[in-house]
């Protein structure tokens, strides 16, 4: 019987401080999967950092290690869609490389999947470690995301996983979305799954990418991408304050009947066309979300493009099992 083979999937950006100690405790795991032909695909978001030369270092060291760099920044998504498209394995795993996904937590996706699973997801157990913010607002989403969509999404559900080869397939010739949400998507198709528990490590170089407004940019993607709900709002919203205008101007029109209106014309003046006008922004900006979808999707430009690509410290095609674009 010959060995199964595993990819290990890792994005890359801003973390030249800290590449080195991941990969040495990666390649430990590695080293212990002894009936796995194991590959590592560093998957580079050009920071201007350094990361490049450091992980070129290590791929002539080490002959398992392909380093894929973009041509601009595409983002932490598109990284792990390059990574699946170059995968070739029985089964890839996705982690990052700040080493707050703990790379040992490795052999237990594998044991899953060893034993029938063919998506093995973590999800993320925070500690009081974590701001008292992020908590928050990563509950709030993942509950906010059930309601308005048809995808039952664990609360912490992190991009730490593995997905066999049927998995990936899908990914690589079905699922060719422009701005994928790979935590809704990984969910979405199906498959046998299996959650793994796992408690974040803390960042010990550098900073998070993920700053707030691109936490929301994702936040907006994955509902957007996923439900028809904000726009339903809209709707009913509209509705209800056509409703509530009229009820206004009948007790407008009444007050000034029976006299009772102190200053005549200022709240029909004022307060109406502001209100309303700024939920009508509120309501063009919901529909623009979905409207930019679509504009993304009908350019059919390519999700990412590679700059280069070495194997083991040696140039390699950067064509190679890739799906297209």
């Amino acid at each position: 019987m010959s060995r199964r083979s595993l990819d290990v999937i890792c994005p890359v950006f801003r973390e030249a401080a800290g590449i080195a100690s991941f990969h040495e405790r990666l390649a430990r795991v590695l080293n212990s999967l002894t009936d796995c032909e194991c590959r590592v695909i560093y998957v580079i978001d050009p920071s201007g950092d350094g990361s490049e030369a450091v992980l070129a270092g290590i791929g002539a060291q080490d002959s398992r290690v392909d380093v894929v760099v973009m041509s601009r920044r595409f983002g932490h998504q598109a990284c792990l869609v390059a990574g699946l498209d170059l995968s070739r394995g029985d089964a890839a795993v996705m982690l990052d490389s700040d080493l707050q996904h703990p790379p040992e937590l490795i052999l237990e996706l594998v044991q899953a999947w060893e034993a029938g699973a063919d998506i093995v997801q973590t999800v993320r157990v925070d500690t009081t470690e974590t701001g008292v913010l992020k908590r928050t607002t990563s509950r709030l989403f993942y509950r906010l995301f059930r309601k308005m969509g048809s995808l039952d999404i664990p609360v912490g559900a992190a991009d730490f996983r593995l997905l066999a080869r049927p998995v990936i397939d899908v990914f690589r010739e079905t699922l060719r979305e422009q701005n994928p949400f790979l935590r809704g998507l990984v969910q979405w198709v199906g498959f046998n799954v299996r959650y793994v528990a796992f408690t974040p490590e803390t960042r010990r170089h550098g900073t998070s990418s993920y700053r707030p407004m691109v936490l929301l940019g994702l936040a907006l993607n994955g509902w957007c991408s996923f439900s028809k709900t904000p726009l339903r709002i809209c709707v009913i919203a509209g509705i209800g304050l056509a409703l509530l205008a009229g009820v206004i101007t009948f007790v407008q029109i009444t007050a000034y009947v029976f006299g009772h209106s102190n200053v005549p014309g200022w709240l029909s003046l004022i307060i109406p066309p502001a209100f309303f006008g700024g939920l009508q922004l509120v309501f063009l900006g919901v529909i623009g979300e979905y409207v930019g979808l679509i504009f993304d999707e009908v350019k059919q430009r390519p999700r990412y493009i590679i700059q280069h690509h070495s194997r083991g410290g040696q140039p390699a095609d950067t064509t190679e099992g890739r799906a297209p674009l």
